[in-house]
């Protein structure tokens, strides 16, 4: 607990500024972000992250990740970015009939799914922090109270096991105490900071967010459970890997995406 603690204050430390002042500093700590989770998945999956297929999904994790304000209109388009994707795709199922087989079509799908599931959570990242540091900061707020609201309603009320195959630890009742939590933390900061200017739609929001951002972190216990590894990496000690950090974020942070594209 106590490393846990001291890595939480050092990461805090460093990495708030960088959330505050955002603009180019808060794109490279993104880049650096979604890099370190891509390395990590494929460590997870048995891959060489040094290698040709590596540097693949590394280019275009990278290209999926231009923003618009720092990239010309058509590499920041979303049918640049599907066509990315696509080439990805295209070039790995390629390499299996090159290699013969010695890539594997689990290993091509595998890649494609990995730069997909990073690269979409991490540019929305940055793209929500352009709309507004307001936003951001919600989305963050609503993360941090679904995880406090479920660990301390878990303790205190849990009975019923959520999915235990995959989460041993978590609970019914600490599920609905963490999205109880977010909405209720949701409602207190659209008084104080009101980033959408409507308390029913913060409410409802938060609501969303907190059930997907629940559903993020069991997404990356069933990947660790399915490759036997406690953590998908070891560069927080205390915490484990960036995408232990991330998962419930790289679920919450598209759609919340989704809802400022739509009222904006």
């Amino acid at each position: 607990m106590k490393q846990r603690i001291i890595t939480g204050v050092i990461a805090a430390a460093l990495f708030l500024p960088i959330v505050i002042f955002g603009g180019f500093p808060f794109i490279i700590v993104t880049y650096i972000l979604a890099t370190v989770g891509l390395f990590e998945l494929l460590r997870m999956k048995g891959m060489r992250p040094l290698s040709f297929v590596g540097a693949a999904g590394f280019a275009a994790l990278w290209l999926l990740l231009v923003p618009a304000v720092y990239g010309q209109e058509w590499l920041a388009s979303g049918t640049t970015k599907f066509g990315v994707l696509a080439a990805l795709a295209f070039l790995l199922l390629v390499g299996t009939v090159v290699t013969k087989n010695a890539l594997t079509f689990d290993e091509a799908a595998f890649v494609v799914l990995a730069v997909l599931y990073v690269g979409v959570g991490f540019f929305c990242f940055s793209a929500i922090r352009l709309a507004g540091l307001t936003y951001l900061v919600y989305a963050l707020f609503v993360i941090w109270a679904t995880d406090i609201g479920a660990y301390f309603f878990g303790r205190a009320f849990g009975r019923r096991k959520l999915w235990p195959e995959i989460s041993p630890k978590k609970t019914v009742e600490g599920a609905v105490g963490g999205i109880a939590s977010a909405v209720v933390v949701a409602a207190v900061y659209e008084w104080a900071a009101g980033p959408f200017g409507n308390l029913g739609a913060a409410v409802g929001i938060a609501l969303l967010l907190s059930l997907f951002g629940q559903l993020g972190d069991l997404v990356e216990s069933a990947f660790k459970r399915h490759y036997g590894v406690k953590d998908s990496g070891a560069i927080l000690p205390g915490h484990g890997g960036i995408l232990d950090r991330f998962d419930s974020l790289l679920f919450v942070l598209p759609l919340l995406y989704i809802f400022i594209e739509a009222v904006r």
